[in-house]
């Protein structure tokens, strides 16, 4: 066996993919110094069948795999089980949000030999550098790892601090494209007919407690300059012709100056573009800002609304300065400028008593609704509350108090209920009774029906006119119970729901 690495982006969904940025940025802090090949499960038929042929050579030594929650544990975890069990002598190392937030499970499998806990861009060539030249002992240096010593013990070593993104190697596009054609990660959404997916920024500086980045990133945000960024997307404008991007930062408006100085200088090039952001930060902006934002192609924000109740914001740790009243003023202020704002809500948070619980569902419907009265254009997410809370923090203690606990085995996150549950739309809450998550799903159905999502271009013309006469008669009587026909034509139609599969993309 040699010291060959592969690098593995589990399948994540079955549509047509976005780039894999996680696998990229991997690839970039080794680009030059190893020996790499890059196998993305979205676009292979049989994946498994791609690694081992890899292995087979005898030329590989690491299997690496980023893992995100959900789908992507479908291969993450058997493969590399069978990898260990094929190839002993390999060494296993996975990154990304599951593999962080749930290290203990990760470590413990027996199978995963190193977790790289938050950006790798130091972390993952200097273990690969340590391990190569047999110095074991220096790998408890090395910041932003996670693994077990000998004595069976989970070392966990400190985070390092954020850098400066500018100062990074450039993502190796090319070296990607000697195994995928790039042009199959551009696909026609409702933002264009080539959409890029982009990532300028790492973190957020909010510390939210229901949010799985804030135990990796801690509050921190750092991020690449408007130029670089401009710089990249002027590249695959030239190169490949894309006229649209979805940057997929966990919060791509942090900086009001970044934002608006990235405007101005894609104004002219007649690219679309989509992001997410906060509520309480954007709302900051002036109206020329969002002006200035809309001429340069600003589509859609995607805004972490949760809930419109203050009490549930404060015990979801929100922070900001956000209130249910700044949600209906700023979906009121973005109307007149034309800027989509889709809101995303959490129903089903634990309350003292299944009475409180099923109120703060029912309060929420009733403001959703008053959303969509202010601006009917607003787009409106819903997810059931799944627990990501912070060890330590209140939230945490209620949803353990409420016996809600996570597998302790890696393998039983394969059960369906738990890859549901990442989807967050199967919480396996104690506190959420079949009652509740019916009133949840039944009205989201309605909604759905009476005012479809932009994003899936397919239902327009006389699909969207039929499924509004439907929906109406119950969105306005407020008759949410079975929903069977509207169910019917969802299914028939294919209707696609961007909190589950992304856009809606050919």
């Amino acid at each position: 066996m040699k010291n060959k690495i592969l690098i593995f982006n589990p399948r994540s969904a079955n549509a047509k993919h976005r780039i894999p940025n996680s696998i990229l940025q991997v690839g970039a802090s080794i680009y030059g110094k190893h020996d790499f090949v890059f196998v993305d499960g979205n676009l292979e038929s049989d994946p498994w069948k791609k690694i081992k042929s890899y292995f087979d050579t005898g030329d590989f030594k690491y299997f690496c795999s980023t893992v995100m929650p959900g789908p992507q544990l479908k291969q993450a975890i058997p493969y590399t089980k069978n990898i260990k069990e094929l190839f002993p002598k390999c060494i296993t190392i996975w990154g990304g949000y599951f593999a962080s937030n749930q290290f203990k499970a990760c470590i413990e499998s027996d199978f995963v030999d190193y977790i790289v806990n938050g950006p790798g861009d130091i972390a993952f060539p200097s273990l690969l550098d340590a391990l190569e030249d047999n110095n074991y002992s220096e790998i408890n240096t090395i910041k932003n790892l996670i693994y077990q010593d000998k004595e069976g013990i989970i070392i966990q070593t400190p985070k390092e601090k954020l850098l400066e993104q500018d100062t990074l190697p450039p993502l190796p596009y090319q070296h990607l494209n000697q195994f995928y054609n790039l042009e199959h990660y551009l696909s026609r959404t409702f933002l264009g007919e080539k959409t890029f997916s982009y990532h300028s920024s790492l973190g957020c500086p909010f510390t939210c407690s229901f949010c799985a980045v804030v135990p990796i990133y801690e509050g921190r945000w750092k991020a690449k300059s408007a130029q670089t960024v401009y710089n990249d997307v002027k590249y695959f404008k030239d190169t490949y012709g894309i006229d649209a991007i979805e940057f997929h930062d966990n919060n791509f408006f942090t900086s009001r100056k970044r934002v608006v100085e990235f405007s101005n200088l894609v104004m002219n090039d007649g690219i679309t573009w989509w992001g997410e952001g906060r509520i309480d930060t954007i709302n900051k902006y002036s109206d020329e800002d969002l002006i200035t934002m809309k001429k340069a192609g600003c589509k859609m924000i995607f805004l972490g609304a949760e809930t419109g109740n203050d009490d549930i914001l404060k015990q979801m740790n929100k922070g900001g300065t956000q209130t249910g009243q700044t949600i209906k003023d700023f979906a009121k202020r973005l109307a007149p400028i034309g800027i989509i704002p889709e809101f995303s809500f959490v129903l089903g948070m634990p309350a003292d008593s299944p009475d409180k619980v099923m109120a703060q569902i029912e309060w929420d419907i009733k403001f959703i609704r008053e959303i969509k009265d202010l601006n009917p254009a607003s787009e409106i997410i819903i997810y059931l509350y799944s627990p990501v809370a912070t060890e330590g923090s209140e939230l945490y203690e209620q949803i353990q108090q409420a016996g809600f606990s996570f597998p302790k085995k890696l393998e039983d996150w394969l059960n369906p209920e738990w890859e549901k549950f990442d989807l967050r739309k199967n919480p396996l809450t104690p506190w959420l009774t079949p009652e509740m998550v019916d009133k949840i799903k039944n009205f989201e159905t309605v909604l759905n029906g009476y005012y479809p999502t932009a994003s899936d271009f397919r239902i327009r013309g006389l699909k969207k006119k039929i499924l509004r006469t439907i929906a109406g008669v119950r969105y306005q009587n407020q008759i949410y119970k079975y929903p069977y026909e509207i169910k019917a034509l969802h299914k028939i139609w294919k209707y696609r729901q961007p909190e589950i599969q992304g856009f809606y993309s050919e």
